[in-house]
């Protein structure tokens, strides 16, 4: 708007003796979209900076990243937005039905003539915004198993190589190390150098857990942590990415952030929480003393197993020597041998009787053969007629004059013809 617009947007909101100086050229006719350009430049300048306190309802979430609301108290609703840049830093989730102070100023959309509180900080009324986002980071966390106890890893005894993944200038590395050094001297720490405060904390804490997990000499532990401090100072160690690195990491994580009143959702993640530096020290290495004291107390329990294996030998060794067959190893040997001559003795005495029965068996069989042979027969001075056929002549009707015949008798054949048959009249 010109010189003009601005003149007339002032008389339009000015009081009436100033409004009745114009009355002599007439009035002033706005168009809608200058009168709300007017009212919006009047909001801007005395409303750019206000607090507001209210209940969050008709929440929207567009794919834009803008959210947008209304405040309401008992009697009046104001429309509120705010931009995404501003939503991405806020550290909690802005819900419906929460109560919030918010800061921000007072914007008139002239398309519909409708104004705004554009926010651009909030705070939840009866706690702190990062105690919210806390709360809630936690419980979307604990219902992804994130702090579930069956996930968590069991440290190692006595680690050979443990990763610390701090700031190397702090106090909690240096803590670390001198109790290190008191109570296992041997151990090889590697330090990777991370910054444990600000923005860019929380990307560099879960790059160097990551970094720990792929080394080619991989740590048997890993220790995540730093010293005290306010729970803005702490906050990186409760952002997602380092919590879901610490419970992704293959190597079993100790976590040591602040003191012994700070918890944090890493320490809630870790598969052992240390109350501070000093005491993760403590917990990643035995002392010396427990050390010796392990290896006395396994050298006893060798001795005395050693010493009960010896004592049952020997028993057992004299309960094999009282037995007959080794102490009189030939005793046995004559034994076996006097048992195998009679078992040879009994076989063939078997063997000859066994046979002698079959002999008889078999002369007896003969025997009875010969008495049925018709050579037998013969040889008591019979014969056997034949015809030519060969078949044996038993009755004289089965012969005829001039058939031709052969009788066997002991020493030969002899060749016959029928001349004549005669039948015997006194059968």
């Amino acid at each position: 708007m010109d010189d003009r617009d601005d003149r007339d947007d002032r008389l339009l909101f000015s009081d009436s003796s100033e409004a009745s100086e114009v009355e002599s050229d007439g009035p002033r006719i706005y168009s809608v979209r200058e009168l709300n350009s007017a009212a919006k430049n009047v909001l801007g300048s005395n409303f750019s900076d206000v607090w507001v306190a209210g209940e969050v309802s008709d929440l929207s979430r567009p794919s834009s990243g803008h959210l947008y609301f209304s405040l309401k108290d008992e009697d009046a609703s104001i429309r509120a937005v705010v931009w995404r840049s501003t939503a991405s830093r806020m550290p909690f989730r802005i819900e419906d039905g929460q109560e919030l102070v918010c800061r921000g100023k007072i914007d008139l959309y002239v398309v519909r003539g409708s104004y705004q509180l554009v926010i651009d900080k909030a705070e939840p009324q009866g706690i702190g915004g990062l105690q919210l986002a806390f709360e809630q980071l936690k419980q979307k966390l604990a219902g992804q198993g994130l702090f579930d106890e069956q996930a968590k890893q069991k440290p190692p005894w006595l680690p050979r190589r443990i990763a610390f993944v701090t700031s190397p200038s702090g106090a909690a590395i240096r803590d670390f190390l001198e109790v290190i050094r008191r109570r296992w001297s041997k151990v090889n720490v590697v330090v990777i150098p991370v910054r444990v405060q600000g923005q860019q904390a929380a990307a560099e804490i879960a790059a160097g857990i990551r970094t720990a997990n792929v080394l080619a000499d991989p740590p048997d532990l890993l220790v995540v942590g730093r010293g005290g401090g306010s729970m803005e100072d702490l906050w990186c160690f409760n952002e997602e990415p380092v919590v879901r690195a610490i419970f992704e990491s293959e190597i079993p994580v100790i976590s040591a952030v602040g003191h012994e009143i700070d918890v944090t959702l890493s320490d809630l993640a870790a598969d052992r929480r240390a109350l501070t530096p000093s005491e993760a020290a403590e917990l990643a290495v035995p002392s010396e003393a427990e050390v010796a004291a392990f290896l006395f107390s396994v050298q006893q329990r060798m001795v005395s197993t050693l010493q009960n294996r010896v004592s049952q030998a020997r028993q057992h060794l004299k309960v094999l020597a009282s037995r007959p067959v080794l102490n009189r190893p030939e005793e046995l040997v004559e034994q076996r041998a006097r048992q195998v001559d009679d078992w040879e003795q009994r076989l063939r005495r078997g063997a000859q009787g066994h046979l002698s029965r079959k002999q008889e068996r078999i002369a007896l069989a003969a025997a009875s053969l010969n008495a049925l042979s018709p050579l037998s027969v013969l040889e008591r001075g019979y014969s056997v007629t034949q015809d030519e056929s060969g078949a044996v002549v038993q009755d004289v009707d089965q012969l005829q004059v001039g058939q031709q015949l052969r009788t066997q008798v002991r020493a030969g054949t002899i060749r016959s013809q029928v001349t004549a048959v005669e039948l015997d009249t006194d059968k």
